[in-house]
């Protein structure tokens, strides 16, 4: 069990700036890791990382924070750039959400970590239905 586990005054209150860009950072460092995701995101992305996080910390921000959070708006469309990808099975939907669910929960107080959880789930609903025409996968250990 992580230090931040142990200690809730040590866990992210609230979202902000700092703490999206910490929670964008470590867990895409986690999908990168993983072997299942990292098939499919890897070729893709290749070895721009960082725009791919920095374009990550903007669409979070936007979800979860707002325009105004001093933080560059995302831009993009991200149905159409997930539709691309091939070789989506439910299993990587499974492995995301569970990977970003144990990195919220590692790193937000429990009511944070929820509201992300909901918004991930709300996506990963939406990118479901382009692959599969239906919701394959509910949520983290679905």
């Amino acid at each position: 069990m992580d230090s931040a586990r142990l200690n809730p005054a040590s866990m992210y209150s609230a979202p902000d700036p700092a703490s999206l860009t910490r929670l964008v950072h470590e867990f895409y460092a986690d999908v990168r890791r993983d072997p299942l995701l990292a098939a499919v995101f890897g070729p893709r992305i290749g070895g721009d990382w960082d725009a791919h996080l920095d374009r990550m910390v903007a669409f979070w921000s936007d979800v979860m924070l707002g325009r105004s959070a001093g933080v560059p708006g995302f831009q993009g469309n991200v149905y159409g750039k997930h539709m691309t990808l091939e070789g989506v099975t439910p299993e990587h939907f499974r492995r995301w959400l569970n990977l970003f669910d144990a990195t919220a929960r590692r790193l937000f107080a429990p009511p944070v970590a929820d509201e992300l959880l909901v918004v991930a789930k709300r996506i990963a609903a939406s990118l479901q239905y382009g692959f599969f025409g239906k919701v394959e996968v509910a949520g983290p250990d679905a």
